[in-house]
């Protein structure tokens, strides 16, 4: 009872399954026998998944003269335990744990330990592989000269100077949104690799605050951004007589406020997307006055007037 409840709190809390971890208490308990009496490959376990009760057999053979006891039985012995045996037959004898020796109970407690590290830091990193090109929110945790110290939850991670923007002041308990770049196993779990200035970041937000991007009716189609200065964004609607301009802004500027707000003031322009570049670029330049706009697009220029 008390194992089932130990490994049923092991798959709520760390997010393993409790079927790997049967398997390891298996599998280490056949190296435990190992340990303890022979090298054979004779031996197995069986574990009940809903009481925890488990047993540990080695198989021997009935033959007529026992050339080898760790893996052969004589008819005569056979027929003590169970009298329908005949040769060739498989007995199951059981093994008692107990009699275990100290080295091979502390290896078989090492071993599931080992399965129970690999198989937290194997989810977490699933967890956070998931998470990739998402945001996440932090807390500080500490300011490590330039670098941010930041706890995810689960897994701590470092916000690197480079992908601080500019003009960004956080403090230790602060919670702050992070745009998951990349995601790594190192072997020890995984190694997250966060930003601040990525394009991505003013995307997810915008995703998160806009129905109607949530819904497919207006489209992100592109963000050039100097983080901590200004983002422009160009959006499209998918459905007619839809102003996809004013869905990202909002009514009085509310829904693009809160971004800015999170964004630590930073200058967030929003333009209508136009497949032609020369009105795109038109549009980007509002309020601006075009004249004239010509663009090429082979050689990635443009006269504006």
């Amino acid at each position: 009872k008390e194992l089932i409840e130990a490994l049923n709190i092991l798959e709520k809390e760390k997010d393993i399954s409790k079927e790997s971890l049967f398997e390891a208490i298996e599998n280490n308990l056949v190296v435990a026998y190992k340990n303890n009496f022979n090298k054979a490959d004779n031996v197995t376990v069986t574990m009940d998944r809903e009481t925890g009760d488990f047993h540990i057999y080695s198989q021997k053979e009935v033959v007529e003269e026992v050339m080898d006891p760790v893996t052969e039985i004589s008819l005569e012995d056979a027929r003590s335990i169970k009298g329908t045996y005949e040769l060739g037959d498989i007995v199951n004898i059981e093994i008692q744990s107990k009699d275990f020796g100290r080295i091979a109970t502390q290896s078989a407690k090492n071993g599931i330990l080992q399965k129970i590290r690999e198989e937290e830091r194997k989810s977490l990193y699933e967890q956070y592989f998931e998470k990739q090109d998402d945001i996440v929110t932090g807390i500080v945790q500490r300011i490590n000269g330039k670098n941010i110290s930041v706890n995810l939850g689960k897994v701590d991670t470092v916000l690197m100077e480079k992908e601080q923007a500019k003009g960004e002041h956080f403090r230790p308990t602060e919670r702050i949104k992070l745009y998951i770049t990349e995601v790594k196993d190192n072997g020890r779990g995984p190694r997250i690799v966060v930003s601040r200035t990525h394009p991505g970041l003013v995307k997810r937000l915008f995703e998160q605050e806009v129905t109607e991007i949530q819904d497919g009716t207006v489209e992100i189609k592109s963000i050039a951004r100097e983080a901590g200065s200004r983002t422009k964004m160009a959006v499209r609607a998918n459905v007619p007589h839809v102003d996809p301009v004013g869905a990202c802004v909002g009514i009085n500027g509310a829904r693009v406020k809160n971004i800015v707000n999170e964004l630590g003031n930073e200058q967030i322009d929003i333009v209508e997307w136009d497949a032609n570049p020369a009105q795109l670029i038109v549009n980007a330049l509002s309020p601006a006055k075009v004249v004239s706009a010509v663009a090429d697009e082979e050689e990635k220029k443009a006269r504006i007037i």
